[in-house]
């Protein structure tokens, strides 16, 4: 069945046009009056709908029964990563998405290539946010992750440093000594139930960014012997600890 986010409170009985772009995938789908889809907003479960009439441009349907079901991932995982160049940030955030990923930061770290700040940045946001969005319409999932504003890594540290936060905190290291992230898992009592997962981008975090990442906690790790993409790297940890 087709689902669409509904960023909106919903509720049984409810009729309501639907998003312009969950209206245009009906439209491109051929669905017709009588059909029934999926609607989440985000806040928990799903309801059913059934469509009720088909305009130019909008969509209405009533809203139905809501089910409970959740599909989210037994962690909430954290993710702080140096933006990966080109479209391989869009591919990050989607399939991190799929994944059950909690949230994402991206980062402008002292070796980040992609640039980002103002009317610029508050746009790739959006975007990668929208991506997020149409991933969990795919994938069943009914909470979408939070993709935050650009931030610069030295920013995004002193924070994190003063907030005080419970969560388990990781860094991707080539040091030797790191700890594998795979012996780690193994013990789940080694981690709490909300991680944050700090990545860099291509070529790593720089030697002083790790230093002042693990003066602020973060404990460095590895993902074994073989060096992965900056994307690849930032989703196989997701997969481990999720």
């Amino acid at each position: 069945m087709p689902r669409f986010h509904c960023p909106i409170p919903l509720t049984t009985g409810q009729q309501l046009d639907l998003p312009a772009g969950a209206a245009r995938h009906v439209q491109v789908l051929r669905m017709q009056p009588g059909d029934t889809l999926t609607v989440f907003n985000g806040e928990g479960g799903e309801f059913e709908a059934t469509i009720d009439r088909m305009g130019r441009s909008n969509v209405g349907v009533t809203i139905g029964a809501h089910s409970t079901v959740e599909r989210e991932a037994r962690r909430a995982i954290h993710l702080a990563i140096g933006m990966p160049a080109n479209e391989r940030m869009d591919w990050l955030v989607e399939k991190a998405a799929e994944l059950g990923v909690a949230s994402i930061q991206p980062l402008m770290t002292e070796r980040t290539v992609l640039r980002l700040e103002g009317e610029r940045a508050a746009k790739k946001t959006a975007h990668w946010q929208s991506v997020a969005v149409a991933a969990c319409e795919q994938c069943g999932r009914n909470r979408v992750p939070v993709i935050h504003p650009v931030i610069s890594f030295s920013g995004w540290v002193r924070r994190v440093a003063a907030g005080g936060s419970p969560h388990t905190r990781f860094l991707l290291s080539l040091r030797t000594g790191s700890l594998p992230l795979h012996d780690i898992t193994a013990d789940p009592a080694r981690i709490s139930a909300s991680v944050m997962f700090l990545s860099g981008p291509e070529g790593g975090l720089g030697n002083s960014e790790e230093d002042t990442a693990i003066a602020a906690g973060f404990a460095p790790v590895s993902l074994g012997a073989r060096v992965l993409r900056a994307e690849t790297a930032a989703l196989a940890a997701l997969t481990l600890l999720a």
